[in-house]
């Protein structure tokens, strides 16, 4: 690879390591209405936009992620902390599942830990997530920066002029199938727990004595 795409690559790295995600102690503690709730989004997350035009929430998604049940009801429209951390969930896993498969994961979460008097929060499990992505995405710039170089080292019997391009085109395979593969992971396991469950509901009760003896 030339260095110019070299350090492209270093660049996009460094960028993605230092791009500030949202700290939990930098959602508010009071309630907000939505007005407020996208303008918080925006400013926290708008430097994850591609495009300019790109929204990150708008009104019309969040009554959605409301009507599919990924979003608990606000109360008198104004949303809590723990709809501000669901939200930011939400968001980031969007960008690869839909949004039946982020119902499957979030539901869980929603329903044994919103507004819970309990020790596990929604905001402790929000911290927990923060700190555990903190401390991975270098190992993730490690592997990218990996695959670079496996890929720099591929098609050496090419003409120069056609090097580049495909090894640029092989590196770009590379990480499209490691994320082919994560999302097949992510896909399979819940379709797993998805059975488990079932499974669970409509095992018989040993307790249920309904069942009637038969006639001597």
């Amino acid at each position: 690879m030339n260095q110019t795409n070299t350090k492209l690559l270093a660049d996009i790295l460094r960028n993605i390591a230092s791009t500030p995600h949202i700290r939990p102690g930098e959602v508010p503690d009071i309630d907000l209405y939505m007005d407020q709730v996208t303008t918080f989004m925006d400013e926290h997350l708008g430097s994850t936009r591609r495009y300019q035009d790109d929204k990150i929430l708008t009104k019309t998604m969040i009554n959605n992620y409301t009507k599919k049940k990924l979003l608990p009801h606000p109360t008198k429209k104004r949303y809590s902390k723990e709809h501000l951390l669901l939200l930011i969930f939400i968001y980031y896993l969007k960008d690869f599942l839909p949004l039946t498969d982020i119902q499957t994961i979030l539901a869980p979460i929603t329903e044994r830990f919103f507004e819970a008097d309990d020790s596990i929060t929604i905001e402790s499990i929000y911290a927990e997530a923060y700190e555990l992505s903190k401390e991975w995405v270098n190992n993730i710039c490690r592997d990218i920066t990996e695959s670079w170089h496996t890929a720099s080292n591929s098609f050496e019997d090419c003409p120069d002029e056609d090097r580049e391009t495909l090894q640029i085109f092989s590196f770009i395979c590379m990480l499209s199938f490691d994320i082919y593969i994560k999302k097949q992971v992510i896909e399979q396991m819940l379709d797993g727990l998805g059975t488990a469950e079932a499974s669970a509901k409509n095992k018989p009760d040993p307790s249920d004595s309904s069942e009637k003896a038969p006639c001597s």
